[in-house]
């Protein structure tokens, strides 16, 4: 176990670093915060490419932000082998899949005495932090989870990363995973950013290990319960989850708030924090753990353009409107679907937060 004391105030200056040991290996876990016995923590998982910093500092350092840091700890969970400054892994080392790795997060919540969590997931992390909540739904209070994509690889997908390993650097195809095409030809600075992060501060060896893993997973078991049909299905029992991402397609699976963002590229928690944020106050407040006297009022802020950077371009990644539809569709099929979206206020979420039929399904655009 390694332990580092906090030196600063900044979020990312952290209280506790640990490894964490579990049965799959040790997890790099960063504890900001003291837990309390009648709230739950807030914990993150990244995606592929991305440690907790790169991920989410942007998220975590904003204003907004701090209004809910004041009432929830956070726990940040990296996989194995993937956090800065990581060595190779052992030879001897089989890296966890998907599934294994979600079993990992039980042993870091008895680690640090934690009752429950709000589980804050971006791509990998997003699929990892799904997979545990179905698996153990009274640890979860709920989920946010950016661009998560609940399938399992088709054989045309499965073709097209292979030939993209023959013919790319790492470096290029875990870009091509993050962004989007047109996202990766205009905004050249962010991409060179990231593109920096990669190829300095991941372990490659490591990196490729995870991306594989992510790679062959396996579709989440989800289904949503129909009425007068049969109840005991394979469903994510949670007081609410929302799904963010940027694609007409994207997968629902029971009681979900679906955030459909304009302009905020393949990372909406780093380009469009504060709209993040706004739509994660709402959520938070309607799990009872902000009261209304304490909710800053956003909503001018979110909603103008000239505020925020803003990105152009959309995710490249597939994404199904339903997890028992067809798995194996190739991009470009699935870019071609749509559907229709409401507009509805950031007032609308809150009073749907506090309603709990699990058919409930609530679609916002910015």
């Amino acid at each position: 176990m390694v332990l580092e004391e906090n030196e600063s105030d900044s979020v990312f200056e952290p209280q506790l670093t640990e490894h964490v040991e579990t049965q799959f290996g040790n997890v790099h876990c960063i504890m900001t915060g003291t837990p309390r016995a009648n709230r739950p923590v807030i914990l993150t998982f990244h995606d592929v490419g991305l440690n907790h910093k790169t991920c989410f500092e942007t998220l975590f350092n904003h204003e907004d932000m701090k209004e809910i840091l004041r009432h929830l700890p956070v726990c940040h969970v990296e996989a194995p082998g993937q956090h800065q400054g990581a060595k190779t892994l052992p030879t001897a080392y089989t890296y966890p899949t998907m599934d294994q790795l979600s079993e990992t997060l039980p042993a870091v919540l008895k680690h640090f005495g934690l009752r429950s969590v709000i589980g804050l997931g971006a791509g990998a992390g997003a699929y990892i932090l799904a997979k545990f909540a179905l698996n153990h739904p009274d640890q979860v209070d709920g989920l946010l989870l950016i661009n998560i994509n609940p399938n399992a690889e088709g054989i045309m997908d499965s073709v097209a990363n292979k030939i993209t390993e023959w013919t790319h650097t790492l470096p290029d195809t875990v870009i091509s995973h993050l962004f989007g095409k047109d996202e990766i030809q205009t905004n050249h600075d962010l991409i060179a950013t990231y593109r920096h992060h990669i190829t300095t501060t991941m372990n490659q060896s490591n990196l490729s290990q995870f991306f594989r893993s992510y790679n062959s997973r396996n579709a989440l078991d989800v289904e949503r319960p129909v009425p007068g049909e049969n109840i005991n299905v394979r469903t994510l029992k949670l007081v609410k989850t929302i799904f963010c991402s940027l694609k007409n397609t994207t997968v629902r699976m029971n009681l979900t708030t679906l955030l459909k963002m304009a302009d905020c590229g393949g990372l909406p928690q780093v380009n469009q924090p504060a709209k993040v944020i706004e739509a994660l106050k709402y959520f938070i407040q309607g799990m009872g753990y902000l009261s209304s006297a304490s909710m800053t009022r956003l909503r001018s802020r979110t909603t103008s353009s000239s505020s925020i950077s803003s990105f152009d371009g959309s995710r490249s990644r597939s994404h199904t409107n339903e997890l028992h539809r067809g798995r194996t569709h190739s991009h470009a099929s699935e870019e071609k679907r749509g559907r229709s979206h409401t507009n509805v206020s950031m007032e609308s979420i809150s009073n749907s937060n506090q309603e709990h039929s699990i058919l409930k399904s609530t679609e916002v655009a910015y």
